[in-house]
């Protein structure tokens, strides 16, 4: 299990602690298990493989945060133009946001800042996730035409 981990997450620390929350949920939800859809080792591996992804999002969202404000918006190479180029196109997106109704932005905020899937924002809006689906993808059709 070590091993998939690792091949997932590059780092032998991560992996281990992959690897410990996946025994930790296999624990807590064993009940849960239906022999019906499917072998036991492939209920394992899926929740240690799910395990493992949420780490890695979680270390995205990590250096993202971590990185200096404006970091990611300017690097030493970039020119004024550029800079105030990308700025603009910051602003702009900012301002299309907000003419989104209040559900709709914060879904694609959640989906796309925070980067939790559809299933996820269903689950944890108790929304339909056909719902989420066809809202975020107006959303995202909306700001393409803001955005021109």
């Amino acid at each position: 299990m070590i091993g998939v981990a690792q091949r997932l997450l590059k780092r032998r620390a991560l992996a281990e602690e992959a690897v410990q929350d996946a025994f930790v949920l296999i624990w807590r939800h064993a009940a849960r298990f239906d022999p019906q859809r499917g072998a036991g080792l492939t209920w394992i591996y899926a929740i240690l493989r799910n395990r493992a992804l949420s780490i890695l999002r979680d270390e995205k969202r990590t250096e993202t945060s971590e990185a200096p404000l404006g970091e990611e918006m300017a690097s030493e190479e970039d020119d004024p133009e550029t800079v105030m180029s990308k700025l603009s196109d910051a602003r702009a997106l900012h301002a299309c946001l907000e003419t989104l109704p209040p559900q709709r932005r914060g879904l694609v905020l959640l989906a796309f800042v925070q980067g939790l899937t559809h299933g996820e924002i269903a689950g944890r809006l108790g929304l339909p996730i056909g719902s989420v689906k066809s809202w975020i993808r107006r959303s995202l059709i909306a700001l393409k035409e803001c955005l021109g």
